[in-house]
Order: structure tokens, then sequence, then C-alpha cells
């Protein structure tokens, strides 16, 4: 028999949950007082975020998002609070990962160059060194799904490359689309993946291009500021492989469409065009944080992770060459009409 708790208001009487989800939302917190409520590191509350474990709401002020007093009650009611909201968060690097799985640290790094797993984060260590951060959580999946890769041995098709990066970047963008309704913001994602050439090639147009460069995503900040790290940074963000670089080509002409067609770039006042403008829309200045409204589902349709490694585009019954990124079908025909 199955029981549902319900309330009364007015002199209706409605399942308690209904009523919940109907009621105010309250006071919107700002990140660091939410973080404090929801008991978790500044880190960690970002991430939460940015996986979607918790939901935000835009900030009328136009600063960052904000969370509900709803949402943090709902949060902060659910079965194991905060040591569950923690542990979907929880990032291990290599060693912590190998104990995790119970396997030596160089079977990890394998599995992880084989794209087995996917980087959630990632920094420079003391020697400029990248280190490769992963979510608990997805190991522990890994682990249960796929048992066989723990022990025995484990074939490499693709004879050493390292899918590491690539696959952290397609995570990166796919995360920061995400969050943010505004085209431009999404292709300024995209285009963050390009460098100076490519882009100055694809966008001829030097408003929308200083419009791409305002509202591109930073990574991380190398500290203390070293040009040569920097460099590393750099680089780790572009994509480096031919198919890879042509996927993000095609992503960004389809992003710069639908940003057309929302608003056109600003331009200064005595440019013509500038009448057509939205102002305001992109007009702020310096790389933007993550975290913005999350997108209608076509939006997450178009922010798909772009080239996973081999063994997932199996996962995705994807019958496509080696090497090459896969696509989902209404996407690969949006482009294919584009050319």
């Amino acid at each position: 028999m199955t029981t549902v708790t319900t309330v009364t208001t007015q002199g209706a009487v409605v399942p308690a949950d209904a009523a919940s989800a109907a009621a105010p939302a309250g006071p919107r917190l700002a990140p660091g007082v939410a973080a404090r409520e929801l008991e978790l590191r500044r880190g960690e509350f970002d991430l939460a975020v940015q996986l979607g474990h918790i939901r935000t709401v835009p900030d009328p002020g136009g600063g960052h998002r904000r969370v509900t007093a709803r949402e943090v009650a709902r949060l902060r009611a659910a079965e194991g609070f905060p040591e569950g909201l923690r542990e979907r968060v929880r990032t291990v690097g290599t060693a912590e990962g190998a104990e995790l799985l119970g396997i030596a640290p160089g079977r990890f790094t394998k599995l992880a160059r084989t794209g087995r797993v996917t980087p959630v984060r990632c920094y420079l260590n003391r020697y400029r060194a990248v280190v490769w951060l992963y979510l608990a959580d997805e190991l522990v999946e890994l682990a249960l799904r796929e048992p066989e890769l723990l022990s025995g041995r484990h074939s490499d098709p693709d004879r050493g490359q390292d899918w590491r990066a690539r696959n952290w970047r397609a995570r990166r963008i796919a995360i920061l689309a995400r969050q943010t309704d505004d085209q431009w913001e999404q292709a300024a994602a995209v285009a963050s993946a390009l460098d100076g050439g490519l882009i100055a090639e694809l966008v001829p147009d030097p408003y929308e291009r200083a419009c791409l460069r305002r509202l591109r995503p930073e990574t991380f900040r190398v500290h203390p500021d070293s040009a040569i790290a920097q460099g590393v940074v750099d680089r780790l963000v572009l994509a480096d492989e031919p198919d890879e670089i042509d996927w993000y080509r095609l992503r960004l002409v389809e992003a710069l469409a639908d940003a057309r067609d929302q608003c056109p770039a600003p331009r200064p006042i005595a440019d013509p065009a500038g009448e057509r403008a939205t102002a305001g829309r992109v007009a702020s200045s310096g790389p933007r944080p993550l975290g913005r409204s999350r997108p209608s589902a076509g939006v997450l349709e178009r922010a798909a992770p772009c080239a996973p490694a081999p063994q997932q585009r199996a996962e995705q019954g994807a019958s496509v060459r080696r090497g090459a990124a896969p696509a989902r079908p209404g996407l690969l025909r949006r482009l294919r009409r584009g050319k």
C-alpha cells in the first residue's frame, strides 16, 4: 500500500511534493553563502553546479548565478546529506584513483590514456606538468560496468595515443555550453578550442571576433604567473589533431549561425549595424566564469561532447572511422545541409 502525504491549502488537498514545488523559491543566495549552507568547499560547490547537481537561477543584477533557498532546502533534506553530495563531486588523482579501483597506478594511467575514464579537471604542478583529476563516482561506475578492465591484458587500440586532453576539452566545452542560453557565449566556448588564425579565417567580421574574445571562458590560473606555464595551459586548451580541429570548425560555424540569429555582435554607436545590436547582451569585458542558465534540450544536443575516445564511440554504437569525431544524427544532418 502506497502512502501519500498531503497538505491542505485554502481548502484544497494536494500532494506534499506538488505543494513544495509550487512554494515560493525564497531568497536567492550568492554562491559563497549557498556553499556554506550546503557544507561544501567552494571548489566542490562550483563543480556540483557545473555537473548539474545544484540548480541555479539568474541574478537580477546580472552577476554570478544564484541558488534559491528552496534548492538549498531540497539538497539539505536529501538522504545522506552532506556526505552524499560531497561524494558526487569528489575528485581523485592517479594514485588515489588506482587505490580506489584496487589496481596499480601504471594500469590506471593506461586506462586514462586510452580514454576509459575522462578527466573532469586538471592543474599544473610545480614542475609544470599537467595533473589530471577524475570523478570518483565515475571510476566506481567503470569498475562495476567493466570489471574485466581491472585485470588481465588491456589492449591499446590506438597504439599509445593519449586521449586525456582531448576528452577533457570535449567535456569542458559541453559543461560551458550547458550553462548558458546566450548563443554568443556558446560560440565563444567552442572558439576557445581553436587558435587565432583559424578563428580569423572563420570569423572575418572584427566585431564578432572581438565579441568572442570578450566572452572567451577562463580555464585555470597559473600561480605564480609564468609565461612558460601559461603556454602549457594554452596548448592544453587547443585542439591538436586534424579531425578534432575540423570538428570544432564545424561546431563554430553552426554556433555562429545560431548567435547571429539571436542577436548581432555589439558594434560602435557610429557603426550603422549597431542599431540592430541588442545592447548589453554581451557588453561585459574579460573572461566569463562558469555558471549560466541551463539551455533547452536542443541546446544540450548541440553541446554534446565531441570526439570521445574509441570505446566511448563503441558504446554509442557509432560506426565511424577510428579517430573521427562522432555526431548525433540530427546534428550531422544539419552540418551536411550547411555545406
